[in-house]
C-alpha cells in the first residue's frame, strides 16, 4: 500500500498498474494531466489477511486539489499473484 502511495506522489504510472490486479486493472491511467493532486500524507488505519493470498489494508491519503483540501478514504483488497501482493480492488469511505 505504501509503495502505490508513492508512486501516486511519483507519477510512476507504469508501477501502478505493475501492481494491478490483471482482471481490474484499467489500460491506462492519467496521473500527468491538470489539474493533479498534491499528495500530503498517507495514514494506514488498519490492515487485515484473510488468509496467505488476500488482505485489506484501511487508509486515508490526504490530497490538496485546485487550493483545497481533500482525503481519500479506502478499503483496499489486495491479492498475492505469483508470489507479490497486487492492489484488487477497494471500497470508499467516508
Amino acid at each position: 500500500m505504501r509503495s502505490r502511495y508513492c508512486a501516486y506522489v511519483l507519477g510512476d504510472e507504469a508501477y501502478l498498474l505493475a501492481t494491478w490486479h490483471p482482471a481490474t486493472r484499467p489500460a491506462a491511467l492519467d496521473l500527468h494531466t491538470p489539474p493533479t493532486p498534491r499528495w500530503l500524507g498517507l495514514t494506514i488505519k488498519a490492515h487485515a489477511a484473510s488468509d496467505a493470498e488476500h488482505a485489506t489494508v484501511e487508509f486515508v491519503a490526504r490530497y490538496k486539489l485546485g487550493g483545497r483540501a481533500h482525503r481519500l478514504h479506502e478499503t483496499s483488497r489486495f491479492e498475492r499473484l505469483a508470489g507479490r501482493w497486487v492492489y484488487r480492488d477497494g471500497d470508499l469511505r467516508d
